[in-house]
């Protein structure tokens, strides 16, 4: 480990995220396990729980390649653009589980297949124009997380638990945004506004897997 460390052009980062990533993928097994053995096979529960926990993967996985990584040009900027877009999956996937779960037929396929086409629309934007603002990047990623507000009447459907756990991951990801926007604190030469960021990251996120895993799978 202490090998890993030394090599990481981001050490901080990619490590907290190496973490994030081998986490993500037990929990995805313990969502999978869950969703079988108690959800008599339900389609719905099963492909939506499957598609968070590989979301989740996804994000850390990127994340931890992009930040360990000592390539540069057009490698690194390859690898930055994938670790960007993987913020709009993994809100994607967050929100699948919750919409199918939380709100009737047929708003709730709506709602989903209007966040994934979100998604679509920011990697395409990441992808062309990654050179955009970055208050404009983070306006957009907490305009997607927040888009849950068009339709508050999921918040009716869900248990007080359920709803301070979505609101508690929601919080943690937006104080990280504005960190990341507002590049601030920094904390040390080591430690400063972007490490913090990522860890606000993985709060939320699991404070998000204890919704799915409590009240969904």
């Amino acid at each position: 480990m202490t090998n890993y460390i030394k090599k990481a052009r981001e050490p901080i980062s990619s490590f907290t995220h190496l973490i994030g990533a081998i986490i993500s993928g037990l929990g995805l097994v313990l969502l999978l396990v869950k969703t079988i053995a108690l959800s008599e096979l339900s389609l719905v529960n099963i492909v939506s729980s499957a598609l968070f926990g590989l979301s989740l993967i996804a994000l850390y996985t990127a994340s931890t390649v992009y930040h360990f990584s000592n390539a540069s040009g057009k490698t690194v900027l390859m690898l930055r653009k994938l670790d960007h877009s993987m913020i709009f999956v993994l809100i994607a996937g967050t929100y699948t589980p919750i919409m199918l779960n939380f709100l009737p037929s047929p708003r709730n396929i709506a709602f989903t297949v209007f966040i994934w086409v979100f998604a679509a629309v920011g990697i395409t934007l990441k992808l062309c124009w990654f050179g955009a603002p970055r208050w404009l990047q983070t306006v957009m990623y907490l305009t997607m997380g927040w888009a849950i507000l068009l339709d508050v009447s999921v918040f009716q459907r869900m248990s007080a638990g359920a709803l301070t756990l979505l609101i508690l991951g929601g919080a943690s990801y937006t104080i990280g945004g504005i960190i990341y926007m507002i590049k601030k604190p920094n904390i040390s030469r080591r430690f400063g506004f972007h490490e913090l960021f990522h860890i606000f990251v993985l709060i939320g996120s699991l404070f998000h897997f204890l919704l799915v895993f409590r009240y969904i799978a």
